[in-house]
């Protein structure tokens, strides 16, 4: 199954999207920035998410944008421009909790949380959700059925490599159905595979780490010679160089955050000239109808 491109040149479509969060909301800062002291922290999201959206509208891209509901709580006016730009709005939770540290009760009523503040706000449906720290796996699939039960078309919530932080390294890598009704469609992160492994070639930090040249190979590959569309995420404050530094944060996590950071605007600019991108929604969702019918 593949998605062609609007413009009929025979191009898959792929998937772009955007984790709406503030620098001090990643989980690996988290021991630096906790929850009940974001509000003094001064916060650089709102420059980033203008950044973002004037990228996407040199290059004619639409994207979805999985936004926090703490940021979406104080930025309002930031999310109906997104909305207004074209972009899809989908919910990456409230206060980026890990589904690791809810129980179906709390995830539940966090989904409700965020889903109603983003609808109020743009006066849209949201239909897509994804995990913060891609947090749902092998572990707690419960989640995805409480997904379904609430209504959401479609997660973004799985990646399907081996990492210290997340991943379910034995998971699906292109789109597929995870509850036995087959109301929820589940879109992992992109990976390709090379060698007998499994790499990973969706965005976040790999993206800023690999020279562009291997990202633009292995996106290739899945489009080529799967014949499948990549889906591929990155996050406002990776396009904000200037952000300030945490010097007392672990060695491996200033590298991982930190990387690149000033090449990212540039890089991200060959990545979309170079391939075909829409919402999440416009490229799964048809498809996923289609074949249930």
């Amino acid at each position: 199954m593949s998605a062609l491109s609007p413009s009929g040149t025979g191009l898959v479509t792929n998937a772009m999207s955007v984790d709406v969060e503030d620098y001090f909301h990643v989980h690996a800062l988290a021991p630096h920035f906790p929850r009940h002291e974001w509000d003094r922290v001064s916060p650089r999201v709102g420059d980033s998410i203008d950044r973002t959206l004037a990228l996407f509208e040199r290059h004619g891209v639409h994207a979805t944008f999985f936004t926090l509901g703490w940021v979406a709580q104080r930025y309002p006016e930031h999310v109906r421009r997104i909305a207004a730009a074209g972009h899809e709005i989908a919910s990456h939770g409230y206060a980026h909790h890990r589904v690791t540290e809810l129980d179906a009760r709390d995830f539940r009523a966090d989904l409700a949380r965020t889903r109603a503040l983003l609808e109020d706000i743009t006066g849209r449906a949201v239909r897509g959700y994804r995990a913060p720290s891609y947090s749902i796996g092998a572990s707690n699939r419960w989640a995805l059925d409480v997904l379904e039960q609430e209504g959401y078309g479609y997660s973004s919530s799985i990646y399907p490599i081996r990492h210290d932080h997340y991943g379910m390294p034995d998971g699906p890598r292109h789109a597929f159905h995870p509850t036995p009704t087959g109301a929820l469609l589940e879109v992992p992160v992109s990976t390709v595979e090379w060698g007998g492994r499994r790499l990973p070639c969706g965005g976040g930090g790999y993206f800023r780490l690999y020279p562009y040249a291997l990202s633009r190979w292995a996106l290739r590959r899945v489009n080529r010679l799967e014949g499948r569309p990549a889906v591929f995420y990155f996050h406002p404050w990776e396009l904000d160089p200037g952000q300030p530094r945490v010097r007392a944060a672990a060695p491996r996590t200033r590298v991982r955050h930190y990387l690149n950071l000033a090449r990212m605007e540039a890089r991200l600019g060959h990545l979309l000239s170079d391939f075909a991108w829409d919402r999440l929604d416009r490229v799964f969702l048809p498809a996923a109808q289609e074949t249930a019918a």
